[in-house]
């Protein structure tokens, strides 16, 4: 999974806040302090710059987040297109906006697992709605732990 070349600048330890961002609404997860696991935290629905920054400095003051990752839509080729540019320039707002490092994650395929896992679990088509993005935050915040820490092992 891709991961930009600004990821190692993340802290190794402390809370990482993962967004899944879209036009509409973000899915927020977090990392436990030794981001070693991911829980989905909150869907949140885009209102404006202000409002959204509001949302995004409290969740960083009350989780003392330490960095964010967030999810880059990449191509199955590999190549980045328009939503990839548009989960950039968001992760520089975000940066700007809270003084926090950012990286970027290869976010390919979470939505539908998340989709999958709600429909295994009998999710009705309202809950799976309400639960799908931060799901998909979690998953992706859960795979770059998972990559990063098996890049720090020995031989990895």
């Amino acid at each position: 999974m891709a991961e930009t070349s600004i990821a190692h600048a993340l802290p190794a330890a402390g809370r990482l806040l993962g967004l899944d961002f879209g036009e509409r609404r973000v899915g927020l997860a977090l990392s436990n302090p030794e981001q070693t696991i991911a829980t989905p935290l909150e869907n949140y629905t885009r209102q404006n710059d202000l409002l959204d920054a509001r949302l995004l400095m409290k969740t960083v003051r009350d989780y003392r987040v330490v960095g964010v990752v967030v999810g880059l839509p990449i191509h199955l080729s590999g190549d980045e297109g328009v939503k990839a540019r548009e989960s950039r320039a968001y992760g520089a707002w975000v940066a700007q906006t809270t003084g926090l490092p950012v990286g970027y994650h290869d976010e390919r395929f979470t939505t539908a697992v998340a989709e999958d896992y709600l429909l295994a679990a009998d999710y009705s088509r309202k809950k799976r709605k309400a639960r799908r993005d931060m799901l998909a935050a979690q998953i992706m915040l859960q795979s770059f732990l998972a990559n990063r820490a098996g890049q720090a092992a020995p031989g990895g």
